[in-house]
């Protein structure tokens, strides 16, 4: 079944230059990058935020959706850099942090009032003001610690290179999560 293809010709963009790069980088036009988009810009006006070079914005999504593209593009957050967790709790949420100054919101989606086409959709979330779309409420996860550097092992049963903070020791060996498996006897 093809997925109909989305225009925003006609759609009122707040920046249509970032919103390309957005593009670029996503693959495809949907309303959940739209959704992305429009939070990384809210949260830069509510917090002053601008590309983080490296973790200076910090941002926990709730969600592993098209939107968080738009935060990666928008406001420089990676899982490689250590600036984007993800606390999954299958919600159109983001916590948005400006570490330096110590600020933060939490930004919730709000729900359409109308069931609508991804046409509609996209149009929708793009012209609606900010404080309609999203709730703006505190961070209700504190503020992550900084990305740690941790030596690393080699893995004494498959010998594959390990991060220390993944090593697990059994039986005096050094091994990675793979190999060591997993005990939890309370899951039952």
């Amino acid at each position: 079944m093809a997925v109909e293809k989305l225009e925003t010709k006609d759609i009122a963009i707040i920046d249509r230059d970032l919103w390309e790069k957005v593009i670029a980088f996503h693959g495809h036009i949907c309303p959940g990058v739209t959704i992305g988009y429009r939070a990384s810009l809210y949260a830069s006006k509510l917090l002053g935020l601008k590309f983080s070079e490296d973790e200076e914005v910090v941002c926990i999504s709730e969600n592993d959706a098209c939107g968080v593209d738009a935060i990666q593009v928008i406001l420089g957050c990676s899982a490689g850099k250590g600036n984007l967790l993800f606390h999954l709790r299958g919600k159109s949420a983001y916590t948005f942090y400006e570490r330096t100054g110590g600020k933060s919101v939490r930004l919730m989606l709000n729900r359409p009032s109308r069931k609508m086409s991804r046409q509609e959709a996209l149009k929708y979330y793009h012209e609606l003001p900010d404080e309609e779309m999203f709730s703006a409420g505190p961070a209700r996860i504190p503020l992550p610690e900084p990305a740690k550097n941790f030596d690393s092992y080699v893995c004494e049963e498959c010998g594959e290179l390990t991060g220390s903070n993944w090593i697990r020791i059994v039986n005096g060996r050094k091994l990675c999560m793979d190999c060591a498996g997993e005990y939890n006897r309370f899951n039952v």
